[in-house]
């Protein structure tokens, strides 16, 4: 299974959106609604068919009735909170992690308009803003990550207090992740916009 994106998540989605622009030296796109979860997105490509997705609440919604995906109620700062990895067939993936030792959760059901109205409709477990993925399934809806601007993806990788755990399940999963030894978890991206290569954490 690849990369399918990075999730930058933000208490304010137009502060992260700008955080993003500032950094990276190039804007993200508006994504569209997340209906009933209260959040909305915006994407800028990572190459390789990836993508980065820069979600937070959604001011034309109303408040959802169980918390936003991501711990965004609970942050006071944009991060790298989590990331997806793609599956073309999520029901045996997950049944292969269960039987491995690690349960990434039941099926979801997901969908959001583009701008342009154009339906996306996908499945996903839910994610858990850890180190291990969650993962995603586009069906035959058309990939996110066409026609995005794009920044290049230098690096992507993860530190924990402790290595060994994170790196069992995801074994489990059969994703490949470097985790090095750090103080407290936390994912680390390395991207190269117009000014050069800036980190993302």
């Amino acid at each position: 299974m690849d990369l399918d994106h990075l999730v930058y998540a933000g208490p304010d989605l137009a502060a992260a959106v700008e955080d993003v622009a500032r950094l990276t030296g190039v804007r993200p796109v508006p994504g569209g609604s997340h209906v009933g979860m209260g959040t909305r997105n915006h994407l800028l490509g990572l190459g390789g068919g990836a993508f980065l997705e820069v979600i937070g609440p959604d001011p034309g919604q109303p408040d959802p009735a169980g918390p936003r995906p991501f711990g965004i109620d609970d942050l006071t700062e944009p991060g790298l909170v989590d990331w997806a990895v793609a599956t073309d067939d999520l029901d045996a993936t997950i049944e292969r992690a269960r039987a491995a030792g690690y349960d990434p959760g039941p099926a979801l059901e997901m969908s959001r308009r583009r701008p342009d109205g154009e339906l996306l409709q996908w499945r996903l477990t839910a994610p858990r803003t850890e180190l291990v993925p969650f993962l995603i399934d586009w069906g035959d809806t058309p990939h996110p990550a066409r026609e995005l601007p794009v920044v290049r993806l230098l690096s992507f990788e993860a530190v924990h207090p402790e290595p060994g755990a994170a790196r069992k399940d995801l074994a489990a999963l059969g994703v490949e992740l470097n985790i090095r030894a750090g103080a407290r978890p936390a994912l680390v991206a390395r991207l190269e916009g117009p000014s050069g290569p800036v980190t993302l954490v």
